[in-house]
């Protein structure tokens, strides 16, 4: 018992003392050097340490940014990603510019490097270096301003240029000329004047007559030329060329090919109408350069009601005005002379009134001059096929069950929504919406009854919204909203009407019940710019509220993301880990009170990854259980520890080895089984073994648990209540229920006996536990006072710093050495 009294209380804080360390170093090594640097801490993401020239940089003091998470001075996408996947364990270093928003809202270029660095005791950051780059990018701009000014002039003609000097090199050419002439790839992106003058001259129908033609050209260079060029493709080019001069000299020359192919086509294409003008079935007309119609084939004056001579003589605009619709005729002279083509659909009118859905087409027809000379239109008559492209749309991009948009026509708007909000400035909202526990339903009362309540869903929905937003069903239970023009409190305002739209009773086929459902809300532009980041975050916040609850909505933030992404790390990296056998154990000792003697162990997981460091189970063991990884993690650990306490009892050393079990582990069908398996391949007595279950294990299907409580004491285990006193502490099942031991928890022992209330609550367990005939543990135990106290009230047993922290094998047989153990404790 001396030994105990003499045993220091151990800290837990040597790696945070260790991480401190770490920090100061560097903050010294960074406040001396010349470009901005922050210190971020490699699990958590958020800023340890800046130097002063960070301050300067960002304008605010370092107060005011060191212990932020990272992500809230990330103001690009680029960077905004990036720390999403060093959370996910997809990176770990960058370099490249980027934009960073200063205190007072200025923007600043910066070259950032973000480098993983690892001190000599394990312990890892990532330094992000900032370099201004903003002077530089000045200077830049304004050169990139100079050359994309003469580039674009360049670029902006419809025709081909070609720039060379008086020798023939090339000085340059246009892609519109690299097009015409389909130059290839390797004679763009390497300089080759011999290469590309034999590819032109390879193209050409007639090469003798183009190079005779090229040379007259060079020897002259005054001249001015224009000719027409057949290629071998079928192609017919105009060629235009003009020399260059400088202060009144010629020091080059400037070709222009135009592709005059088209403008041949039409005249033929007028000749061949003309031939099939009366057997057409569509509607011809002809027109003059002014639009005043000459012919219409027989189908035209079916399909107006009007004879040829009521049209003849008329403009388009006014007795064909019912073709033509509210399209204005400047808007069609204007396309015919750029385009040489016109063409849109329209709500044809015949003389008796009638109207059907009509496909016209306008073609423009060039003189010898190259002046209109005459048009040509063709009118379709889209009755039929308009009729099924109505029901192909409705197949395409409705959803079958709920007449809703699905999720083509869902994207269609949000893109529209996000072009219009960017002209705009404005802003809309997105809500991904998901029944709660709808699964029961389908699963207890089939799909055609959940399909039925999907339909009622939609429609209350739909009446919660304006005209203008779309509601649309991405299958299953899942529902998105596109708010349109609104901002965060419309947002929530809708969110209220709906959870209140979904609280009301529903009632199918005489059967009454109650539904809710969780919202998640994704605001543009601060919460994504693309459709595919505004519906992951609000699916993201969505899942916020399940996790917490249910039933109510909530705002996307970034932070969600980051959070999300570590749980996935830790996910991930826990099975590499028990892959790669890089859990281990520790064996926190537990004591006699009475007689100071070692009865038994507890065996605690621990874990040190060689990427996130040291983590405690108080991280990880929540995810395993989340993920369902709890049941293989907590297999390797029973068998662990068992394994243990074997190789102790055959070395003489009998002690009680404690094993903490999930709730999800124990549920699973085969526990029961598994847990005899080990132990009949083990030499440990079954009374070796103790079992600590948490109280909310027991209050699962109590039969179903009775009966599995029973089968481990059958195996001769023995099993304790864990953290008694922080959950239900229900009597009723210490009363039915084949319980040994219970555990008093470190809440109620940490302020003994200063704190009546955790005295009074810890004597009073005592008390029950000796009632019920039971032993009780206390544990967290770290001075002589508390263990005192918990002798005078009558506990058994302890377990703490006090006497040890959880140790590895070799330390625990030292400890066991130094103490003794108990011959046959009093359990």
């Amino acid at each position: 018992m001396s030994r105990i009294r003499k045993a220091s209380t151990q800290d837990a804080t040597s790696d945070d003392a260790g991480i401190a360390g770490c920090i100061d170093l560097w903050k010294v090594l960074i406040e001396g050097l010349i470009e901005a640097v922050w210190l971020v801490d490699s699990l958590e993401l958020r800023i340890v340490a800046a130097n002063s020239v960070a301050e300067d940089l960002l304008g605010m003091s370092r107060e005011d940014f060191v212990g932020r998470p990272v992500i809230d001075l990330a103001f690009t996408p680029e960077d905004v990603f990036f720390w999403e996947d060093v959370a996910a364990g997809r990176a770990d270093s960058l370099l490249s510019e980027t934009l960073l928003r200063r205190h007072d809202n200025s923007m600043v270029t910066v070259l950032r490097r973000v480098s993983r660095m690892q001190c000599s005791n394990g312990v890892s950051f990532y330094l992000v270096g900032i370099a201004n780059q903003s002077e530089r990018r000045a200077v830049e701009a304004e050169l990139e301003k100079l050359v994309a000014e003469l580039r674009a002039t360049l670029e902006s003609t419809a025709d081909g240029i070609l720039v060379t000097d008086l020798d023939g090199t090339i000085r340059g050419f246009n892609q519109r000329f690299a097009e015409i002439w389909n130059l290839p790839e390797t004679l763009l992106t390497e300089r080759n004047d011999a290469g590309i003058y034999a590819w032109l001259a390879n193209e050409v129908l007639d090469a003798g007559e183009y190079a005779a033609r090229i040379r007259a050209i060079c020897q002259d260079p005054l001249l001015e030329a224009s000719d027409v060029l057949m290629l071998r493709g079928g192609k017919v080019l105009e060629r235009m060329t003009l020399p260059q001069y400088a202060r009144g000299h010629p020091i080059g020359r400037v070709y222009s090919f135009r592709d005059i192919t088209q403008q041949l086509a039409d005249e033929k294409g007028l000749k061949l109408a003309a031939q099939v003008f009366e057997a057409s079935l569509d509607a011809i007309f002809v027109t003059d350069a002014a639009f005043r119609i000459e012919a219409v084939n027989p189908a035209c004056e079916r399909m107006t009601g009007c004879r040829s001579s009521e049209l003849s003589g008329q403009t388009l605009t006014q007795s064909l005005h019912r073709w033509l619709g509210d399209h204005p005729q400047r808007e069609i002279e204007e396309t015919l002379a750029r385009d040489g083509f016109w063409q849109g659909e329209i709500l044809q009118r015949k003389k008796d009134g009638a109207s059907f859905p009509c496909l016209v087409s306008l073609v423009r027809v060039l003189d010898a001059e190259g002046a209109p000379f005459h048009y040509v239109g063709f009118v379709k008559d889209l009755t039929e096929a308009e009729a099924a492209r109505q029901r192909i749309e409705q197949l395409a991009y409705t959803d079958a069950l709920t007449g809703l948009p699905n999720r083509i026509r869902l994207t269609e708007r949000i893109e529209f929504a996000i072009g219009l909000a960017r002209r705009e400035r404005g802003t809309f909202a997105v809500l991904f919406i998901d029944i709660d526990r709808f699964k029961q339903i389908n699963d207890s009362l089939g799909h055609i009854f959940g399909d039925r309540v999907l339909i009622e869903v939609a429609q209350r929905i739909k009446r919660c919204l304006r005209q203008v937003d779309t509601t649309a069903r991405l299958g299953g239970d899942e529902f998105v909203l596109l708010l349109h023009q609104t901002d965060g409190f419309g947002a929530e305002q809708t969110a209220r009407r709906l959870l209140e739209a979904m609280a009301q009773p529903f009632e199918i086929d005489e059967m009454k019940f109650s539904l809710t459902a969780s919202i998640g809300i994704a605001l543009y532009p601060e919460d994504g710019e693309t459709l595919d980041d505004l519906i992951k975050n609000a699916d993201s916040a969505m899942y916020h509220v399940k996790e917490r609850g249910r039933g109510d909505f909530r705002f996307y933030q970034r932070q969600m993301n980051v959070g999300l992404l570590t749980r996935m790390k830790i996910d991930h990296a826990m099975r590499e880990a028990l892959n790669r056998n890089r859990f281990r154990l520790a064996y926190q000792p537990q004591v006699d009170l009475r007689t100071g003697l070692m009865i038994g162990a507890e065996a605690l997981l621990r874990w040190k990854d060689e990427t996130l460091g040291e983590l405690s189970p108080a991280q990880f063991i929540p995810i395993a259980e989340e993920t369902g990884f709890i049941v293989a993690l907590g297999d390797w650990v029973l068998r662990e520890a068992i394994d243990q306490a074997e190789q102790w009892h055959a070395q003489g050393i009998a002690l009680t080895m404690s094993v903490n079990v999930s709730a999800v582990q124990f549920q699973q069908a085969n526990f029961i089984e598994s847990v005899s398996q080990i132990l009949s391949s083990s030499s440990l007595p079954p009374g070796r073994l103790e079992l600590e279950l948490t109280e909310s294990i027991l209050i699962q299907n109590v039969d179903d648990t009775l009966s599995r409580l029973d089968a481990l004491v059958g195996l001769g285990v023995r099993l304790a209540i864990d953290d008694f006193g922080t959950g239900y502490s229900s009597l009723a099942y210490l009363k039915r229920f084949p319980i040994h031991r219970l555990k008093i928890d470190r809440s109620f022992v940490r302020d003994i006996p200063d704190d009546d209330s955790d005295a009074a609550i810890a004597t009073a367990v005592i008390n029950l536990a000796r009632a019920l005939n039971l032993r009780v543990i206390a544990e967290g135990v770290e001075n002589d006072t508390q263990r005192q106290f918990l002798l005078d009230a009558g506990c058994d047993e302890f377990q703490g710093f006090l006497c040890a922290p959880a140790l590895e094998p070799p330390h625990f047989l030292d400890l066991w050495q130094e103490i003794g153990l108990a011959d046959e404790p009093a359990r």
